[in-house]
């Protein structure tokens, strides 16, 4: 009968030597540390060290003094104690791998969002949880938006890099002004945004088209990591325009408009496609 409870105490964590000493205080306490290791067969070199354990998980209360005495936290306590843990081990073993899980998902899929307010939405999502940078391509229009929430993401110690097309202001980014941001827009007929949050999530897309904008939301390296060099390639353009302008465009015409030509395909440049 002894053997089989011992047994059963070491499914409930105890260590062999713990059950002995519980045990012996279930059948008689309180006892010293003498007493227990005596009668419970615990080496008396171990038998602190195991009481303290017990002490400190809370099967077992320690009466202080001179000569500390032990006596057992009952069993039907015990177990609901442990019937308790066990349920609250479960709920958060079970919550942490449904987020696990959502997270691996997100890693792998890319999403897509309908509709200018929604996509704004869900850049305020990703600026809310931002914990060390964001980079973000925007126009004046959706930056009166996003403001409140950029601003307090410098508030939280997050960097703020705006890539901007058309003038924007601020206090607390670092804005970079396109050097053609009324060409672009005349190009595509449109504005979009792109934000890339900590380098390790992206939503990009088309914002101009009200109900009918749409845009693409991902953790998918294989593209977060391509957008948000894109966009940092920008940032050393722009850096390199602004001390280098006049060199460049005797290069390339002004605001790089040979290098414009070689690579579109669009004679008038005009991409109406995003319409």
């Amino acid at each position: 009968m002894k053997e089989t409870i011992l047994e059963t105490l070491k499914n409930l964590n105890f260590t062999e030597y713990e059950a002995k000493a519980y045990l012996t205080l279930l059948e008689e306490s309180p006892l010293t540390g003498y007493a227990v290791a005596k009668n419970s067969g615990v080496p008396r070199s171990r038998i602190y060290e195991v009481l303290d354990s017990l002490a400190i998980r809370g099967d077992i209360l320690v009466s202080p003094g001179n000569t500390p005495q032990y006596t057992p936290v009952p069993a039907k306590e015990l177990i609901k104690n442990r019937r308790r843990e066990a349920e609250e081990n479960f709920e958060l073993a079970e919550k942490s791998l449904a987020e696990f899980e959502r997270s691996a998902n997100d890693r792998e899929n890319i999403w897509n969002i309908m509709g200018r307010n929604e996509i704004l939405d869900k850049v305020k999502d990703c600026i809310l949880s931002a914990k060390k940078r964001i980079l973000l391509e925007v126009w004046t229009e959706e930056f009166e938006e996003l403001e409140y929430e950029l601003r307090q993401a410098t508030k939280r110690g997050v960097n703020v890099i705006i890539i901007a097309y058309g003038e924007i202001a601020s206090d607390f980014a670092n804005v970079y002004l396109h050097y053609m941001g009324h060409e672009i827009t005349e190009e595509y007929g449109g504005r979009w945004l792109v934000l890339s949050a900590d380098d390790s999530e992206v939503v990009a897309g088309i914002v101009s088209l009200g109900k009918d904008s749409r845009a693409a939301w991902t953790r998918h390296v294989g593209l977060v990591m391509p957008i948000t060099e894109v966009m940092i390639h920008d940032l050393y353009l722009m850096e390199i325009m602004e001390k280098h302008r006049e060199l460049l465009e005797e290069s390339f015409g002004e605001n790089l408009i040979n290098l414009r030509r070689k690579f579109s395909i669009h004679p008038d440049f005009k991409k109406h496609y995003v319409k």
